[in-house]
């Protein structure tokens, strides 16, 4: 499921865009209300750079946020940062949001997740996927993941 929005930033981003380097050294603790998310090896972008990658306004980064398009975290420095992961290349070189993403968010804010709470389970590894469920989306097997998220929810 994708917006219009998020269709027309993979036409605007660049090949360029689709390089991103995790940084396995570090290691931070990010947090939004009282959970704290521990990101190691995870690849982090301000909102700034989220929108280069898109080829889109910061305006419309925002939106994406509160239209659950984009997950963010809260950095100690109180700036909102989005997980590289949840964007990936498209034919091209395009940079877009990982498919199915919007509709996983979605779901997962149903069940009553913040946006940490969202961040944390796409990328906490699950033994029966295996991986994450992320990785699961970027693999093709979204049909799965959005199935979990819905039962999150009863």
């Amino acid at each position: 499921m994708h917006t219009r929005g998020a269709q027309g930033a993979s036409q605007r981003g660049t090949s360029s865009s689709c390089q991103h380097n995790a940084n396995p050294s570090s290691r931070e603790a990010y947090t939004s209300g009282t959970l704290e998310i521990v990101t190691e090896s995870i690849d982090l972008l301000t909102l700034p750079e989220v929108a280069d990658r898109l080829g889109v306004p910061a305006k419309r980064v925002h939106q994406m946020l509160r239209n659950h398009v984009l997950a963010a975290v809260t950095g100690v420095d109180g700036a909102k940062q989005v997980p590289a992961a949840f964007l990936t290349c498209a034919d091209g070189g395009a940079v877009d949001v990982v498919k199915g993403l919007p509709g996983v968010l979605t779901l997962l804010t149903d069940a009553g997740y913040n946006d940490a709470e969202a961040v944390r389970w796409l990328l906490d590894p699950d033994e029966s996927l295996p991986g994450t469920p992320l990785d699961a989306m970027r693999s093709g097997r979204g049909t799965e993941v959005k199935r979990r998220a819905q039962a999150l929810g009863f």
